[in-house]
Order: C-alpha cells, then structure tokens, then sequence
C-alpha cells in the first residue's frame, strides 16, 4: 500500500507544473482576446454587467482549457522511470505544451471570424454582443469557441507523430498537416450551420438578432455536437492523407445525418405533443433548448465512446 501511495504521488509535481502552465495560458489568452477586441472585457463585465460577454467568455476560456489538454495530452501520457527527477526532456515537454499553446490560443481567436464572417453572417456579431447584450448571439459564439477548441485540440493532440509505420517525421509536417485538419474541421462547423439552417422551419438569423436566446442556445449546442464529432474524425494516429480525409468526411457525414435524426426524435420521441421549431422560435423556450442541445451532445458522446 506504501508502493501505491507513493507511486501515485510521483506524478503530482509534474502535474503541479502543468496546472500552473495552464493558469499562466488563461491569463494569456484573456490578454490576447483583449488585444484583438475593441472593447475592455473587465469595464464590460463589472461596470456594464454583460452577461452576453460573460458567457461568450465563457466558452473562449473552456476552448483554451480544451486545446490545452489536447496539447498536454501526448507529454503526460508517457510514463517515465525519473518521475522526480526535473530532466531536460520534461522541461522540452513543459516549452513544447506551452508553444501549441499559445498557437490553439491564436487559432480559437481566428475562429471568433467564423461566427461574423460565415456562421452568423448576416448581422455584427460583436454588436450584438456588446451593444444589445444579446445572450442569443453569445451563446452561439461560445459554443463555436468550445467547438472549435475541441478540433484545434484534436489536429494537435499527438502532432508531434508521424505516419503510421513512419518515423522522424520534421516538426513542419506535423504543423501543415495539423493545418491542414484544423481548416477541415472548421469547414464542417461552417457548414454545419447551413445545415442548421436548412433543416429547421425558421431563420436562425432573424431569431437571434431578436435576442431569441433559445435559438441560440439550440445552434450552440448543435455545433458542440458536431464539434465532438470532428474531434473523433481528426483524433489519432496519421495514417495517410487519402485515407486519413476519407475517414474525416466519413465521420462528418454520418454526424451531419445522426445530429438531424436526434432532433426529429426529441421531437417526437422525448418530447410528444410538442413541436421543438414552435417552442423555439414561437414561446422562445430556453428549456426546451437546453434539452435539445443536452441530448443532441450526449449523442456525439455515445457515437464518440462507441466507434
């Protein structure tokens, strides 16, 4: 029992390391998104109280913590015989987890583009946000966040590998094909709420512009199921670019198909004598899209765990 005791606390001040590595990448980050936005998130938050701020916030820091255990992933999952020693290739492993890092933090923060420029396109979202204090808005923008940190974290988790069979592949091609599978899986998110959008009876636009926030809050759920759903397609050992995109358009295919077969089942399996459309767009029923969203991740889960 002493053994055990003692082995297990051979790994806590590794661990205490990367604890406080990840502490230090928050505050980075926060400091990054305060540089690449107009506005001043602390007089936002505690003079004016935007609660829409928050919870876009909200997001931006769960998909930073995402990428940064996608990152810390493949360091920590090699267990050494010099646990208490601090060696030179701990210290190369603490540097490596903090360079991907702040290049997740970078990517996320492109991502912010997507929900202006492509997902929701058709008003100013950081005006709605910032101005209106519109949480429908936000909620969205959250959910691409945690979304988007989800396939940045998969295209990095294990970058460091090569080919399946193949060794010594150079640090630039871990980071164009980590590129490479990071635009992949944006590309889903975006079109992923066209499909959204067509597959509902209503505008996602027009309602989320009204401060509709059960809209917004059903799309962001949505979109953190597909986004679980890219991270299963990019997650793992490269085994090629022909095989490796076919298996990545495979996955997206049947998320895209699974994710509209689960909505029409809330609809009428979960929630009978009700029409999820209505509740959403009509009475404006967060609840109602709490459950949507709740069922439609835990779906993305089971599909993630079951293949």
């Amino acid at each position: 029992m002493y053994d055990s005791f003692i082995d297990t606390l051979e790994f806590f001040p590794r661990g205490l390391v990367y604890v406080a590595l990840g502490i230090v990448v928050l505050v980075v980050a926060k400091l990054v998104l305060d540089l690449v936005t107009p506005y001043r998130i602390n007089r936002q938050l505690a003079e004016k109280n935007n609660s829409a701020l928050g919870l876009s916030i909200t997001g931006y820091f769960m998909g930073v913590i995402i990428v940064f255990a996608g990152v810390l992933y493949q360091p920590l999952s090699v267990v050494r015989d010099d646990q208490w020693q601090w060696t030179g290739d701990f210290w190369m492993d603490v540097l490596e987890v903090a360079i991907y890092s702040l290049v997740g933090i970078v990517l996320l923060n492109a991502s912010r583009l997507l929900v202006d420029r492509l997902v929701l396109y058709k008003f100013n979202t950081e005006k709605e946000i910032i101005e209106d204090q519109n949480s429908g808005s936000a909620a969205v923008e959250a959910s691409v966040y945690v979304a988007a940190g989800l396939v940045i974290a998969a295209a990095m988790a294990g970058s460091t590998g090569g080919i399946e069979g193949v060794s010594d592949v150079s640090v630039l091609d871990s980071a164009l094909r980590s590129l490479a599978f990071f635009g992949l899986g944006m590309a889903v998110l975006v079109a992923f709420s066209f499909f959204y959008e067509l597959t509902t009876s209503f505008s996602i636009h027009e309602e989320i512009e009204k401060n509709n926030v059960a809209v917004g809050v059903a799309l962001g759920g949505n979109l953190v199921a597909i986004g679980l759903v890219t991270f299963k397609a990019v997650f793992g050992e490269f085994i090629g670019w022909g095989e490796s995109i076919a298996s990545f358009l495979t996955f997206a295919v049947i998320g895209f198909v699974l994710l509209y077969v689960v909505r029409i089942a809330v609809d009428f399996a979960l929630l009978p004598g009700t029409r999820i459309s209505h509740e959403l767009a009509v009475d404006r029923n967060v609840g109602v899209a709490f459950i949507e969203s709740g069922v439609v991740v835990g779906a993305a889960l089971i599909l993630y765990f079951a293949i």
